[in-house]
């Protein structure tokens, strides 16, 4: 196995002592998917291991299952009788350009819109390849970017090392993580078996990382409150990434939406976000401005390509990251072949989501400790460079194909219809991964604790 497990233990403050890692098998790439999703997987669960150390003198042990974690930074739900939405937006992918290859984002109306401005508007993928034919890559990105949309010209490693932004994000840490002087006296409510049993998760997150750190917080029995805009939707992921969670809808633009959430804020324990750099500050909301609404807060925050750079505002998601930083270029040459080879799935949002949950989770410890109150920031980038970092990998055996109904799943009554979900990938003694709430639809709660 790849040691990835080394240097996030040492981002994290954790020990050095492994989990135990089960099963074999991987997902098909030149980099090691498999491990990262089980090392950062193993990651949270010993953070979690370190809490319950703290609060009883007892330490629980960890156990990774490798499979189980690989279909998790997939897909852990199995629907019945129904279908998820599909992912992708029907022009969002990759396209030859005059002089290389470019990944257009066109999943939000929004960004579709974006793109077409700069193009003009398309009926299908072969009128936007016939379109784009004409642009040379770096122009077509920064246009599209202009534009207010997302897109990411196709580079090598080498050239992102000498990119401004690479450079700048190979600088950063893996987790960087701060502690402020406001103090919070609550106590803990949890026990071994609901370790985070009254901990208040707001989470402004979207997509699959943050949602996938908040999700993991719920089945340790944290009460998550999710707040979407009025208008946002992404029902592609949404049954797979609501499992635990209240979903409500504000305007954090007007004034009745800011004093909604800023009430909400003031019971919050962990505020998860994932907008751009500046995007909370722009709303009047930065850290300390956080910090004061809620003393004591731990403020938890991911983006695409970083905390400094030219680039730590431009709008991303983990397909883009992928091309910028030299992991599709890396996997065309690996397969041979004539076109992007991306990772078999978005693992940097996945991986990132982990490591966010585990931040979050060492900040609690530590405030339980002494009462104040922390920050945390990690992005897609610097995950990135942790996985390009472990090096390729040799082909390995494939995973085994899922179990059997009667077997590894779970009946979940999701807002959809029934559905199996995938048994957890982790295992800690005494304390059950469990989520007492189905997936839901987006703002089918009400805004409220």
């Amino acid at each position: 196995m790849t040691d990835l497990l080394t240097p996030i233990q040492a981002a994290l403050d954790l020990p050095q002592t492994p989990p135990t890692f089960t099963e074999t098998g991987a997902l098909p790439s030149t980099f090691a998917v498999t491990d990262l999703a089980s090392a950062s997987i193993g990651a949270a669960g010993q953070a979690v291991a370190q809490l319950i150390q703290q609060q009883t003198g007892r330490l629980p042990s960890v156990t990774v299952d490798r499979r189980l974690a690989s279909f998790w930074f997939s897909s852990s739900i199995r629907p019945v009788g129904w279908q998820v939405p599909p992912l992708w937006d029907p022009v969002a992918g990759d396209y030859a350009s005059a002089d290389g290859w470019i990944r257009l984002h066109t999943n939000a109306p929004h960004h579709r819109a974006a793109a077409e401005r700069v193009l003009g508007k398309v009926a299908d993928r072969a009128d936007m390849a016939s379109k784009v034919t004409a642009w040379n890559a770096a122009e077509l990105e920064q246009a599209i970017v202009d534009a207010g949309g997302c897109a990411a010209q196709m580079r090598s490693w080498q050239a992102w090392q000498t990119h401004p932004q690479g450079r700048a994000v190979n600088a950063e840490a893996l987790v960087q993580r701060r502690t402020f002087d406001t103090l919070s006296d609550k106590p803990w409510f949890g026990s071994v078996a609901r370790p985070l049993a009254g901990v208040k998760v707001l989470d402004l997150t979207r997509v699959l990382a943050g949602p996938a750190a908040s999700r993991f917080l719920a089945g340790l029995g944290a009460d998550v409150l999710r707040i979407d805009s009025p208008s946002w939707n992404e029902p592609g992921v949404v049954p797979e990434m609501t499992l635990g969670k209240r979903c409500a809808r504000l305007d954090l633009k007007s004034t009745e939406g800011r004093q909604l959430f800023e009430s909400l804020l003031k019971d919050a324990d962990i505020l998860f976000h994932g907008y751009r750099a500046d995007a909370l500050e722009q709303l009047g909301y930065s850290a300390d401005e956080l910090q004061r609404l809620a003393p004591g807060l731990i403020d938890a925050s991911l983006n695409a390509y970083g905390w400094s750079g030219p680039w730590r505002n431009r709008r991303g998601f983990d397909s883009l990251v992928q091309m910028s930083s030299g992991i599709a270029d890396a996997g065309m040459a690996w397969q041979q072949a004539n076109k992007p080879v991306p990772l078999p799935l978005q693992a940097l949002d996945h991986a990132t989501g982990y490591l966010l949950a585990a931040s979050a989770i060492q900040a609690l410890s530590e405030r339980l400790k002494t009462g104040r109150g922390g920050s945390t920031r990690l992005s897609l980038a610097r995950t990135a460079k942790l996985l390009v970092e472990a090096g390729q990998v040799p082909k390995q055996p494939a995973l085994r194909a899922e179990a059997p109904n009667d077997q590894g799943l779970v009946v979940e009554q999701t807002a959809w219809g029934p559905a199996h979900r995938l048994l957890a990938p982790l295992s800690i003694s005494g304390t059950p991964l469990q989520w007492d709430l189905p997936a839901g639809e987006l703002g089918s709660h009400r805004p409220q604790w």
